[in-house]
């Protein structure tokens, strides 16, 4: 079948997933990724992503990514990242230890307990922002903590793969040299993003800036509104920042949402005009939220193909883990942010059902770990799939169920 009657078939399971979603009053997100699974194991699409499937995916993602920083205050952000290090440190730790101690009791095997932990470790932060957004709150508090927390957790997990993927290999441990160098690359990534978003963007120059010829002249501003290709040249930064931050090691979604964090207003045109802000915005939002994102989440679908035999022989064991995970993760992310965050009790267990999300560096430490080097065996690549799958549909359950809660309750005033 040809690469575009797949991507047909994936715009119609889009298109049916908003009819139901809308229907059932459920988010999409939910039904892009039940959609995708439904297509694969049907063999309506093949099991190996078509490199042009696979590419638009990896585009849905960077522009998702994009538009919610897009949308998200640069002076708010930095303020959360200060105050969400308690639910990221614990956030990650919890469920670490329980899929390790879990793994371990199941097969009984280091390598495979350590990998398990590392799958379960990392947030998938771009599916509890698409699950917020779908529920209006993409720019509450909640979804400032989770973006900030995860972001640290992709800092932290690189870190741990670093480390202990060596050593479930048998190549040996990691030095410090190796996890020196992971730190260093994470703090020099965020050093070029600021001084990009304080420094060089801006129209007013700050410092020796004002001293560069060309550059003391011109800002972003002018790039911006130069033929009003005001999407086009947002949109080519957003990419450029992903791909230096894939460079640096990163999932170039993170870089994405940095770069949409670090637009402002104010680089745009007047109010309304074609090449203003709420012109770039709306058509942003139309390309990552309408045609191209849920490509990537109706692709995340495709991974879990149910095999009869397997599939049932371990259901017990992703009923577990799903529920260690659960439990985990709601209850140290949830005390965290209330008490390391300053955040009420309904904003807390809100923050602890976003961090449910397993997604892309999870499936990275799988494909590490089954395919590259078959440290993990069928049974416990099946029970990371299947947990993978159902903690990503429980995020915009329960955000949706909770939601009356989180809004009934006063919200608070700092992020």
């Amino acid at each position: 079948m040809d690469a575009l009657e797949y991507l047909a078939l994936i715009w119609a399971a889009v298109f049916v997933a908003n009819v139901v979603a809308r229907k059932t009053r459920s988010t999409p997100v939910l039904w892009f990724l039940a959609l995708g699974a439904l297509l694969v194991n049907m063999d309506v699409i093949p099991r190996e992503s078509d490199p042009f499937i696979a590419g638009m995916a990896e585009l849905g993602i960077i522009l998702i990514m994009f538009a919610l920083g897009f949308e998200e205050s640069t002076d708010r952000f930095l303020v959360s990242a200060r105050r969400s290090w308690g639910i990221a440190f614990f956030g990650a730790v919890a469920p670490f230890t329980a899929a390790y101690f879990l793994a371990d009791y199941f097969w009984q095997s280091t390598n495979v307990s350590i990998m398990c932990g590392l799958t379960m470790t990392a947030t998938a932060v771009s599916l509890t922002m698409v699950s917020l957004q779908g529920e209006g709150l993409a720019n509450s508090p909640v979804a400032t903590r989770v973006m900030t927390s995860a972001l640290l957790d992709d800092i932290a997990s690189l870190a741990l793969v670093a480390i202990l993927v060596p050593i479930a290999t048998g190549d040996g441990p990691a030095n410090a040299a190796d996890v020196t160098f992971i730190l260093t690359k994470a703090i020099v990534f965020f050093l070029v993003v600021s001084v990009l978003g304080a420094w060089l963007f801006p129209h007013e120059l700050r410092g020796w800036l004002r001293s560069v010829p060309f550059v003391r002249s011109y800002g972003l501003r002018h790039l911006i509104e130069f033929g009003r290709h005001s999407t086009q040249t947002v949109l080519l930064i957003a990419v450029l920042v992903a791909l230096l931050a894939h460079e640096f090691g990163f999932h170039p979604a993170i870089g994405a949402y940095m770069a949409g964090l670090i637009l402002r207003e104010e680089y745009f045109g007047r109010y309304q005009e074609p090449g203003s802000f709420l012109d770039t915005k709306r058509i942003v939002e139309n390309v990552a939220f309408s045609w191209i994102g849920p490509v990537f989440f109706v692709d995340l679908g495709t991974k879990l193909v149910f095999e009869g035999g397997v599939l049932a022989s371990v259901l017990p064991h992703i009923a577990a883990l799903v529920t260690a995970i659960f439990v985990s993760q709601v209850v140290s992310a949830g005390l965290a942010a209330r008490y390391t965050s300053g955040m009420d009790w309904r904003g807390s267990v809100m923050i602890g059902f976003g961090m449910l999300g397993r997604a892309e560096l999870a499936f990275v430490v799988m494909d590490i770990a089954y395919v590259q080097n078959a440290i993990l065996t069928t049974e416990a690549f099946y029970t990371l799939m299947g947990t993978a799958f159902l903690l990503n549909i429980l995020v915009p359950v329960t955000i949706r169920l909770w939601k009356p809660i989180y809004e009934a309750g006063e919200e608070p005033t700092e992020v």
